[in-house]
């Protein structure tokens, strides 16, 4: 009678944060203009590692063109995921931009309008 393995627990947070680590070193050597000051925010990894969306976000440069550069450029990065994680599936990537810091920022100028808004009614 043979005996499963038992799922590690978290294993799927780990490796996806691997990825994250090791996909944001790849970017840094791609050498495509389109690609500006990307920053890796979150990888999410299917649960059969066969996919991974990460999730990017932009200093410098235009997000439609940079997301299609990544893409673009996603078997290259995989390959060098080949080299550096030590899983059997090294999941096909798919990048898509992380709107986050955007809404952010829009919610601070809505806060920042009502805290002046108010301060004039007082």
């Amino acid at each position: 009678m043979s005996r499963h393995k038992k799922a590690i627990p978290n294993r799927s947070f780990r490796v996806a944060d691997q990825i994250q680590r090791d996909v944001a070193g790849l970017v840094r050597e791609l050498k495509d203009p389109r690609i500006g000051m990307v920053t890796i925010t979150g990888v999410d990894v299917t649960p059969d590692y066969a996919h991974a969306t990460v999730r990017f976000s932009l200093l410098v440069g235009d997000t439609a063109e940079c997301e299609t550069a990544l893409n673009e450029a996603a078997g290259f990065v995989r390959n060098g995921l080949f080299k550096r994680l030590q899983i059997h599936t090294v999941p096909t990537l798919h990048f898509a931009f992380d709107r986050t810091t955007e809404r952010a920022l829009e919610l601070s100028a809505l806060i920042s309008r009502a805290n002046a808004s108010r301060a004039l009614d007082d």
